[in-house]
């Protein structure tokens, strides 16, 4: 589990530095320097076994129906970048503490790097597909967070943005790339995944995941077209810009390349897609980073073009093409990671990073100069060094590449690039070291103290050592890494400072001289540079940008106007418009089930039902009267239930429907009784026809469900009741046991509906909308007996009667008719009587209850049950019973699902009640200048002032 413990190490370390600052920069970097340290040691201990050629997995299972596993393996290739992320990361945590200054917040800027160094080793280090995908987005949030760090500069925040909305979309489609190609393998295992490359390039699928596979690594290593965003992220602090931008993130989308070249490799597709991309992105870019004044934006363009290299190189799809690309990456990583803290050194003692303001830099800064030469001539190329090496092995790659049957095209601009490489590595270093020494800085130019120059330092001995004795320092990690790109065995190869005169020499030695020239001549060649074009693609970004959400925002308001009627009208006609398109083009049988005669009871209550049916629509702009035939459909359908033997169903639906009455009636005593006539006789043409094929389409299926044979899951729940619910009434049962679950997530909706409720109408008794009730004049003569003393009288009797009713329905509902939700309505229609009778404060004063408190307490009680589940070992909600024999009254059955129940039953009562008692004190605020006999309610006394209606 070792591995498991590597990636969560940085996460679990995040924490530390924000908790660490506290006592004091030193204290804090060596906290977080500690965590990358041990990751990076664990990481060590499983290197041998690796060169060896073994792999090693850890892992376990999470969601296995899903596809979703925890699993880990560590190859050549994941020690490699893992290294790298770990190694250079502890590199940085050290460079970075005095980099940044005392003003800058240090906690939080390690606590976001350490965000990300667990979210790089997570993307190297996953087995599972799925995860890979969710360590990919974690970069780009964790990245979004180091590069917006300095987030007073406006162009931080800008480059933060871009970032995230490029390699953010280019995720997008690395997810589906990646489902598409766990769905041709069977498996969302890599390991798996990896040992079926006929498969996978013989599926039709192939294609669409190897387009969307590459637009999610180009986008994260910034090739042709995506390339924009990573300068843009130089506004970040320099260690930012030498970790994401050399080491880890740009070069996730290359790892990605390398770890499925054994399944995606080989194809005209995948030569043709990524060899292009790298070789355009190495040519545009090098040439446009010959221009950059700013230190950090030419190496920021010398980054995108190294990476198209790499790119190019993993896109010849062959073994030692492949090896190259490996080298390089290593290279790649030391020396340029040692320019950009080379770079922000600069800026840092200096005051500058642009070339106008520096130059003789060499004298007074002699340490700097030097690892900067160093550095930079491995980038040009130049012998000794570890650059040199990679790009030999690049040229003589290319050299032996042809491209549409054209064997010049990759040398030659294989070549150009070389030779801008050289251009811009030499101006980098001539420009600010060599250059004519200046009378005055923005700062007095000195060498770091030790802790900024023993990073790089650290790197550019690398770059010497693997320059001189490659086999030594790099052979066993190249042959180790390039074995698990390859996915087999190696071609022959030699990593050595000498092959012999090959036509790769010939074209290192054109491109040396050429890119020596052309810094010669560099005023020259940049005023032709500047003569012709420079499209901008942050401009380009932006005008896109803008032009897609000025469409969208159209489109939007052109569809989504705010017209309910609108949306139903177009979502019907669509449904209607695909199930008659389906009905009338296909052949279909008759059903065989035979039909049951209706008896004289059932047609009554069919024309009753179609008769309150057609009332509520016709006369539906007159409020009341639609209420009370909505109730009346209500009523018949309850008398359907019992017809049907469905008593449970039966008592709710009454009980539903009384409750709802009540509260309708409340609320739309606030409101006109007659609604206003809003649609033209066209328009109610339309819904009409509208609605009457909706009605023919719905009773057209149920015909077809009710004339067919089919199997229900009734059977296992009638069987299944008694001897695993405990209970011989089903629905009970079901509702608290087989499918507890779904009614706990229906008494929080409904817990949260009437909090709701309380939220929306508090706000009325205040603002505008309280002046408005103060101001409202009743549009109907109001009673003047409002608390009738018949009513009164029967409701104070009826209520131990209705309450002895409900706990009666509550015990008895495990077996017979009944449960909590029954229940809880009888109870709250019993309170509700009440309140209707007696008045609000009368029955507030006297029922001293908090109804938030009463569903938060059944949320909580249904909540403690499930969880006594998982204490006893069991499913979350798993319900057990028993027999118990109780003195005096006999044996009796008890299930743990009454608790359930109990839950249920109060947060009922709660919701109810909730909801009258504001829809109560609305009422009363509204009403309070005509009559004024009863206190304010219980919840927000006031005092109340009599006003004179309004003429």
């Amino acid at each position: 589990m070792s591995l498991a413990l590597i990636v969560m190490l940085p996460f679990l370390g995040a924490a530390l530095p924000a908790l660490m600052i506290r006592a004091g920069r030193n204290a804090c970097a060596l906290a977080t320097g500690s965590v990358s340290l041990v990751a990076l040691v664990l990481l060590l201990t499983h290197a041998p076994a690796v060169l060896r050629g073994e792999l090693v997995e850890a892992g376990w299972e999470w969601l296995p129906g899903l596809g979703l596993n925890v699993n880990f393996f560590l190859d050549g290739l994941g020690l490699l970048f893992a290294g790298l992320i770990l190694g250079i990361g502890l590199l940085i945590i050290a460079y970075a503490r005095f980099y940044l200054s005392p003003d800058d917040p240090m906690g939080t800027f390690y606590s976001f790097l350490l965000l990300f160094q667990g979210a790089m080793v997570g993307i190297v280090l996953s087995d599972n597909v799925l995860l890979l995908l969710i360590f990919w987005e974690l970069t780009s949030l964790s990245s979004f967070l180091l590069i917006g760090y300095w987030k007073h500069l406006p162009e931080g925040r800008q480059g933060a943005r871009m970032a995230l909305t490029v390699t953010g979309a280019g995720g997008l489609a690395l997810i589906a790339g990646m489902l598409l190609l766990g769905e041709i393998a069977g498996s969302y295992e890599l390991t798996e995944i990896l040992q079926q490359p006929e498969l996978i390039q013989a599926s039709p699928l192939y294609l669409p995941a190897l387009v969307l596979i590459l637009g999610g690594c180009f986008t994260k290593s910034a090739q042709f077209p995506f390339h924009f965003w990573l300068p843009h992220a130089m506004a970040a602090p320099t260690p930012v810009s030498a970790y994401l931008h050399s080491a880890t993130m740009v070069k996730a989308g290359i790892f990605l390349l390398a770890r499925l070249w054994p399944v995606l490799a080989g194809t005209d597709a995948w030569f043709y897609l990524v060899a292009t991309t790298g070789l355009a992105t190495m040519v545009i870019a090098a040439v446009i980073a010959l221009f950059k004044d700013d230190l950090k934006g030419l190496l920021a363009f010398s980054t995108v073009s190294h990476l198209g290299l790499v790119t190019m190189l993993l896109g010849f799809g062959t073994p030692i093409a492949a090896v190259a690309g490996v080298f390089h990456i290593i290279n790649h990583a030391t020396f340029k990671a040692a320019l950009f803290m080379s770079a922000g050194i600069v800026d840092h003692e200096a005051g500058s990073r642009d070339m106008a303001h520096l130059g003789g830099l060499a004298t007074l800064m002699p340490i700097t100069a030097t690892l900067a030469t160093l550095a930079g001539a491995s980038m040009a190329g130049i012998p000794l060094l570890n650059g040199f090496l990679s790009k030999e092995m690049m040229l003589d790659a290319a050299a032996q590449t042809s491209w549409a049957g054209q064997v010049w095209v990759v040398p030659l601009f294989a070549t150009l690039g070389a030779v801008f490489s050289v251009a811009y590595s030499f101006r980098y270093v001539v420009r600010v070291f060599f250059g004519a020494r200046r009378d005055s800085y923005p700062n007095p130019p000195h060498d770091p103290p030790v802790g900024m120059w023993l990073p790089p330092a650290l790197l550019v001995m690398l770059v010497v050592l693997i320059g001189l004795f490659p086999a030594t320092f790099a052979g066993p990690l190249v042959a180790a890494t390039a074995a698990a790109v390859v996915g087999g065995p190696l071609p022959d190869y030699q990593l050595a400072l000498w092959h012999g005169l090959t036509p790769a020499v010939g074209m290192s030695v054109a491109a040396v001289a050429i890119g020596l020239s052309l810094l010669w001549r560099y005023p020259v060649v940049r005023a032709a540079w500047q003569a012709g074009p420079h499209p901008e693609a942050k401009a380009m970004l932006r005008a896109t940008i803008d032009a897609l959400v000025s469409t969208s925002r159209e489109l939007v308001h052109g569809v989504h106007n705010g017209s309910l009627q609108r949306y139903l009208v177009v979502m019907l006609a669509a449904m209607l418009a695909l199930g008659f398109t389906v009905f009338l083009t296909t052949s279909h049988a008759p059903g065989m089930r035979p039909t049951l005669p209706a008896v004289p009871v059932a047609v009554v209550a069919w024309l009753l039902l179609i008769g309150a049916c057609t009332t509520a629509v016709l006369l539906h702009r007159r409020r009341l009267v639609a209420l009370v035939a909505v109730g009346v459909v209500g009523l018949i359908v309850s008398l359907g239930f019992v017809y049907l033997s469905a008593p449970d169903l039966a008592l709710t639906q009454i009980s539903v429907e009384v409750v709802t009455v009540i509260l309708m009636l409340l609320a739309l005593n606030f409101l006109p009784k007659r609604m206003p006539a809003e649609s033209s006789v066209g328009r109610r043409l339309r819904d009409a026809t509208i609605a009457g094929l909706a009605g023919l389409g719905v009773g057209g299926l149920a015909w077809a469900a009710m004339t067919r044979d089919f199997e229900s899951l009734s059977g296992y729940y009638l069987e299944q009741s008694l001897p695993g619910g405990g209970g011989s009434n089903v629905v009970n049962v079901i509702l608290v046991d087989f499918r507890g679950f779904d009614t706990f997530g229906e008494i929080i909706v409904l817990g949260i509906a009437a909090l709701a409720i309380f939220a929306l109408l508090d706000g009325a008794l205040r603002g505008s909308v309280g002046r408005r009730l103060d101001a409202w004049v009743p549009d109907q003569a109001r009673s003047k007996g409002r608390h009738p003393m018949m009513m009164v009288v029967a409701t104070r009797v009826m209520l131990p009667l209705a309450l002895t009713v409900g706990v009666f329905i509550f015990l008895r509902g495990h077996n017979v008719p009944g449960g909590g939700f029954i229940a809880g309505l009888v109870v709250a229609i019993a309170l509700v009587m009440q309140y209707m009778a007696s008045g609000f404060g009368w029955a507030a004063q006297r029922m001293k209850i908090d109804y938030h408190a009463l569903i938060g307490s059944g949320v909580l009680i249904a909540a403690v049950t499930g969880v006594a589940s998982w204490l006893a070992g069991f499913p979350f909600l798993t319900s057990t019973f028993g027999h118990f024999h109780v003195p005096l009254v006999g044996d009796i059955e008890l299930a743990s699902a009454m608790a359930f129940d109990l839950g249920v039953f109060l947060t009922v009562i709660g919701a109810v009640m909730l909801a009258l008692a504001n829809l109560s004190r609305i009422g009363r605020r509204a009403a309070h200048q005509a009559v004024n006999d009863e206190p304010m309610d219980a919840y927000r006394p006031a005092v109340l002032k009599v006003r004179p209606r309004e003429a």
